[in-house]
């Protein structure tokens, strides 16, 4: 009988064209070409993926970045492959947009659970299962923001399957009434997932856009400028955060029921 774990190692290297002695220990997840780019310039090493659905890379200290797309469905495919050999830790580096009035274009936010607004996660784990991260990993995380004397925020993340929703009033009037601190569209699988299959995970989020107000919906001018400011410190925290946990952070231990 073929087996998840079968699969996993099979369809790993065949979404993203890496062989799977290549991943490492740790991995960054992101929705960017671009991050994956900037991590294989940084350390000199290759893009596998480039004509895959995914695309990745791995530095010498033996993290690995993917880019596996956008949306919950990729973000539980990615989740469910990486079982092919469990990281000891999953960080994502995603968009989101701003909810709340204090919230502003180019905060990051650690959130400290999810909404399971997009169904994906109800494949995995019932309804009542919170989605939340693993709290040492953004503990470090944390930690290194403050270092860098970075203001960030925490709250409730909901996920949604939507892209074009800004129009739709009775949708923003459930957002305000379920009081998230902004919206995004994969941290809720991450973390369901992440916990289906005993991975360590974690998300730190860039506030991109605001688009609770008609003049903060994202534009592809605005988001190239979110890029321009604050992407390379994205980037750079989670390539911190993920190098220096193993030798500095606090052992992570996936909670077994």
């Amino acid at each position: 009988m073929v087996t998840k774990l079968d699969l996993a190692r099979d369809w790993l290297p065949r979404y993203t064209g890496m062989p799977l002695e290549k991943f490492g220990d740790y991995v960054l997840l992101t929705n960017f070409r671009t991050y994956v780019s900037k991590f294989a310039k940084k350390f000199g090493c290759e893009v596998h993926g480039e004509d895959r659905p995914m695309q990745a890379a791995t530095n010498e200290d033996g993290l690995t970045i993917v880019n596996f797309g956008i949306g919950s469905p990729n973000a539980a495919t990615v989740m469910d492959l990486l079982t092919a050999y469990h990281p000891e830790a999953v960080l994502f580096l995603g968009k989101c947009g701003g909810l709340k009035t204090s919230t502003e274009i180019g905060n990051f936010i650690l959130p400290i659970g999810a909404i399971r607004g997009e169904g994906t996660s109800d494949d995995y784990l019932p309804k009542l299962v919170p989605a939340l991260p693993s709290f040492k990993l953004h503990k470090f995380v944390s930690d290194k923001l403050v270092e860098r004397k970075l203001d960030y925020r925490t709250g409730v993340i909901y996920t949604t399957n939507r892209r074009v929703w800004e129009h739709d009033e009775q949708f923003k009037a459930r957002l305000v009434e379920y009081t998230p601190i902004a919206i995004d569209m994969e941290v809720a699988t991450l973390f369901i997932v992440g916990h289906k299959n005993e991975i360590s995970r974690g998300a730190l989020l860039l506030v991109s856009d605001l688009p609770m107000s008609e003049h903060g919906i994202k534009t592809q001018a605005s988001d190239a400028k979110v890029d321009s400011n604050w992407s390379d410190v994205h980037l750079e925290i989670g390539i911190e955060s993920l190098t220096e946990i193993g030798e500095k952070g606090e052992k992570i231990k996936h909670f077994r029921y």
